[in-house]
């Protein structure tokens, strides 16, 4: 009987949990070189273009926005933005730890097996 209220309870609890929600958007922009001379008219292109997106594309408040790369394709120069909220930034910082950790080589299998 114990086990049977603690599984209701368990369920009751899973049921009315609510999911975290952590955003967390890789979006591109660009920008045309022909507007730009210097390299004060590429920073302020490059504000310009990410202000832009964070006006008219993403729909939540940011707390990390960074530049993942940026690549010159003819006359345009296109920009990979992250942009995360605070629970995306935890998230992000998560996924990091993970990669840079140090892995077991022991329990670890070669490709080819």
């Amino acid at each position: 009987m114990k086990t049977f209220i603690t599984a209701i309870v368990g369920l009751a609890l899973m049921v009315l949990a609510t999911p975290a929600r952590a955003y967390v958007v890789e979006i591109t922009t660009s920008i045309g070189l022909a507007s730009v001379a210097d390299k004060d008219q590429l920073r302020d292109a490059v504000e310009s273009a990410i202000v832009d997106v964070l006006t008219n594309a993403i729909a939540f408040s940011p707390t990390v926005v960074t530049i993942q790369n940026a690549r010159v394709v003819a006359d345009r120069i296109y920009i990979l933005l992250l942009i995360a909220d605070a629970d995306g930034e935890k998230t992000l910082e998560v996924i990091s730890a993970e990669r840079s950790a140090p892995s077991d080589p022991e329990g670890a299998r070669a490709p080819s097996e």
